[in-house]
């Protein structure tokens, strides 16, 4: 089982990135996915997730910013993020977890956010 994230990078306050997670070896389609991201010397948090029948959720620091999607042909989950602000700088994690399963959860290895101000 493997989550691939990609997309991350280095923008300004007010910019935009989409992040990618592609997954492979599950059976995507019944799998809830979701991005969290951890900040240096922070928890992990929640980003934002969506079920295997589209649901999406989404924490209240990015509510209206972000917008996370599923693209089932591709096996990948994506994560956009408009007006970026200096504290949304963390790295972001994607996670899958089987919505059959409460023990098959795998995570991606992260993809590094910095935003500037």
């Amino acid at each position: 089982v493997q989550l691939q994230a990609s997309g991350g990078g280095l923008v300004q306050a007010g910019g935009s990135l989409r992040l990618s997670c592609a997954a492979s070896g599950i059976i995507f389609s019944i799998y809830n996915m979701g991005w969290y991201r951890q900040a240096r010397g922070k928890q992990r948090e929640l980003v934002a997730s969506i079920t295997s029948g589209g649901s999406t959720n989404y924490a209240d620091r990015v509510k209206g910013r972000f917008t996370i999607s599923r693209d089932s042909a591709k096996n990948t989950v994506y994560l956009q993020m408009n007006s970026l602000k200096p504290e949304d700088t963390a790295v972001y994690y994607c996670r899958g977890h089987n919505s059959s399963s409460y023990y098959q959860v795998y995570w991606g290895q992260g993809t590094q956010v910095t935003v500037s101000s």
